[in-house]
């Protein structure tokens, strides 16, 4: 994925759905929903663990099938074997890019997500690539 493809996505994406969302701000995965909210970003947090509740302002829920609108990019926060099963959510609620996040690999979900018209973004996180691309707000 070339630096133009990944800044037309993060410049066309809206609402991402974070799969793996944690309230414990020492993970990953809140500092990048921390930070994506305040690039203006709609995010929506996705973990079974969380589901009713709020985090960082957001409703989080249980699974993407969950969420009752549309969500244009699922951003992927679990390990490589879970990749398959999030680009299978991914397509099944017709979201327009499937992100997996900093060494997550999954070449067949990649495969899947493509096949089914995604985008696909893998090994990259979107709170290193806004700043590197110059797009911060």
């Amino acid at each position: 994925m070339q630096d133009n493809d990944i800044r037309k996505i993060l410049e066309e994406v809206k609402t991402i759905a974070l799969v793996g969302a944690s309230d414990n701000p020492g993970r990953p995965s809140y500092g990048v929903m921390a930070y994506l909210l305040s690039q203006g970003y709609e995010v929506i947090p996705v973990s079974p663990k969380l589901a009713g509740k709020e985090l960082l302002g957001q409703k989080a829920y249980g699974s993407l099938a969950e969420i009752p609108h549309p969500v244009d990019m699922v951003d992927v926060f679990r390990n490589v074997d879970a990749a398959y099963g999030g680009a299978q959510e991914a397509i099944a609620i017709k979201a327009k890019v499937l992100w997996l996040q900093l060494d997550i690999i999954n070449e067949q979900a990649a495969v899947l997500a493509k096949e089914a018209g995604l985008k696909v973004v893998m090994d990259r996180c979107p709170k290193i690539e806004i700043p590197r691309l110059g797009m911060e707000k």
